[in-house]
């Protein structure tokens, strides 16, 4: 049965956030808001969390997981960035992108696109998943929680925990969060490619 955490939005509570770790260093399974819908989020080395995040959203092994990071630091292990790439992910975050950029060798195969080792990586504009990310102290590897068959992703704790009870182990409610999804830019190249245009920006890559 999965536990619910409703955190304050802006002041998150330091005993939710510690709840929360010790879940995910257990090996569990948490629903969590950004400012682009909510997502599902597991810690970086938790391949049997990531096995179910796949039976949840009826993904095969394809899927490429998101490197959740609060902040450049953080994810700074994770990634081969040039000094313009740098500059470029810099200036767009905190905020409702996902960079595809080369990975560096910490982060797992399984999470990397096999044919061109790149990862996808994004620093939320969301307060809770920061506090979170910082009491971790590494990223989250996370996936939208878009279920099979609906167009949209959840964005309503309660629904969330009434519909996915016995499938997470938490589920973090801190009231409205974003529905749009983010804007995926690919800077594994030259030149930035807009892959998907949401809720971030796209014509300052155009």
């Amino acid at each position: 049965m999965a536990r619910y955490f409703d955190v304050h939005p802006q002041n998150p509570q330091a005993r939710s956030m510690s709840q929360l770790v010790a879940i995910l260093r257990e090996g569990g399974l948490i629903a969590y808001p950004t400012d682009s819908g909510y997502a599902l989020g597991a810690a970086f080395g938790n391949v049997q969390a990531l096995a179910r995040i796949r039976e949840i959203r009826h993904l095969d092994e394809r899927h490429h997981f998101t490197v959740v990071c609060r902040d450049f630091a953080q994810m700074g292990p994770y990634v081969q960035v040039s000094n313009a790439m740098y500059r470029t992910v810099k200036a767009c975050t905190p905020g409702p992108y996902t960079f595809i950029v080369p990975a560096s060798r910490e982060v797992p195969r399984r999470l990397q696109n096999p044919g061109k080792r790149t990862v996808g990586v994004r620093i939320p504009d969301h307060t809770v998943v920061r506090a979170l990310l910082a009491e971790l102290g590494e990223p989250l590897a996370s996936s939208t929680l878009l279920l099979p068959g609906e167009e949209a992703p959840l964005t309503d704790g309660w629904e969330i925990k009434e519909r996915l009870e016995h499938l997470v182990d938490a589920v973090v409610d801190s009231g409205e969060c974003g529905s749009q999804p983010t804007t995926v830019v690919d800077l594994s190249g030259d030149e930035a490619v807009v892959l998907r245009v949401g809720a971030g920006d796209a014509a300052r890559f155009e």
